[in-house]
């Protein structure tokens, strides 16, 4: 068989526009979904170390319970049935169409789907990167700490100074893991079902049998995505030190200054 992609078939008129939409919407639920993944997991962070016992057991069911539930059952409970127990004014305001909730590239950010997806992502997530870090800050040399400790450390400071810095270092990498995950999940999110998915390949087949190509370039745009989030974030990433004897003190020098 001679197979040949007409790509000027797929790459021009309605079926680019549901490719490119669709890649759009999972770049900003992404966003969202990171960020509130992000600020979930400091509040989290803060609670286990600093809200002794009954904090560290809250934190604890937290993960349990967002990482030992499938997503898809997150995401449809947060869709169906958590949307119905919001007041009603608040879902008529949400559904209404509101022209400054249009994000770059048409994107509306103000609906149902959008903000179950972002929320439902970011819980999700929240839950492995706490755990990451937790690793991290675990892998920190216990030499470290005891060095702190005899510069005169302050709890806090060892934590900001000492183990925080290297324990973002030793996390990074599984860190950006779960960024890139969410990202390959936030599909799934929009989606909501394979359901969904078929039906926009049909759209797409029935317009000009090209869903092959359709696969094609979507696969590309999100390979691109992956790539490019994956060089920010290594560049953005902490360095680890080169070596330890130049981490305690020229941060102990710091901390009696800023003392």
């Amino acid at each position: 068989m001679n197979w040949q992609f007409d790509w000027a078939g797929v790459l021009t008129g309605q079926p680019l526009q549901w490719i490119i939409s669709g890649f759009l919407t999972t770049v900003w639920v992404t966003l969202a979904g990171m960020l509130l993944a992000t600020a979930l997991t400091l509040l989290l962070l803060g609670l286990r170390l600093a809200g002794g016992r009954i904090g560290r057991g809250a934190v604890a069911v937290w993960v349990s319970l967002f990482r030992n539930t499938p997503l898809l059952v997150q995401l449809l409970f947060w869709y169906f049935a958590a949307w119905n127990f919001l007041p009603q004014g608040l879902r008529a305001f949400i559904n209404d169409e509101h022209g400054w909730s249009i994000l770059p590239g048409n994107v509306w950010w103000l609906t149902p789907e959008f903000l179950c997806a972002a929320w439902g992502l970011g819980l999700f997530t929240s839950a492995f990167l706490l755990e990451e870090i937790r690793s991290g800050l675990q892998a920190v040399s216990k030499g470290q700490v005891e060095a702190a400790q005899a510069q005169g450390f302050s709890a806090w400071a060892i934590f900001r100074w000492v183990l925080l810095p290297q324990g973002l270092v030793n996390a990074w990498q599984p860190v950006v893991g779960q960024y890139l995950n969410l990202m390959k999940l936030s599909s799934l999110a929009t989606g909501i079902g394979f359901a969904e998915l078929t039906y926009q390949v049909r759209q797409i087949e029935s317009y000009n049998a090209h869903a092959l190509e359709a696969f094609a370039v979507g696969t590309v745009l999100y390979l691109a995505l992956g790539l490019v989030m994956g060089a920010l974030f290594s560049w953005l990433g902490p360095r680890p030190a080169r070596g330890r004897r130049s981490i305690i003190k020229p941060v102990a020098k710091e901390v009696q200054h800023d003392s």
